[in-house]
């Protein structure tokens, strides 16, 4: 029963890291080898508060390129690879919305 047990819980933990993208991982979050592999064009930007604050228009070495097309001021945006937490379907940041947004370096 044990051993039954230990199997469904390690298949839980595997599932949970899985899902998460696997940046969530202390030695990993905000590192720049973190998430920017799994980033894609085109996938929204979403910060820690939960708001989505942009979409990918590209990867760069450092950072992540942000379309002008959903910017609030209409210029592109570029945000640095440490403030990602994990990538799922979308980039999630480790800043609320308003830091990213007073913080990001327009381009």
């Amino acid at each position: 029963m044990a051993d039954i047990m230990n199997s469904k819980m390690g298949q839980g933990a595997f599932d949970a890291e899985k899902l998460s993208g696997g940046c969530g991982d202390k030695n990993t979050a905000g590192s720049s080898s973190c998430c920017s592999e799994q980033i894609k064009e085109d996938m929204d930007v979403v910060a820690s508060c939960g708001k989505k604050i942009g979409v990918v228009d590209r990867v760069e070495a450092d950072s992540i390129k942000l379309t002008k097309k959903d910017s609030p001021d209409g210029h592109h945006h570029r945000i640095p690879n440490t403030w990602l937490d994990h990538v799922d379907s979308h980039v999630h940041l480790n800043k609320n919305s308003e830091e990213a947004m007073r913080e990001w370096q327009a381009v």
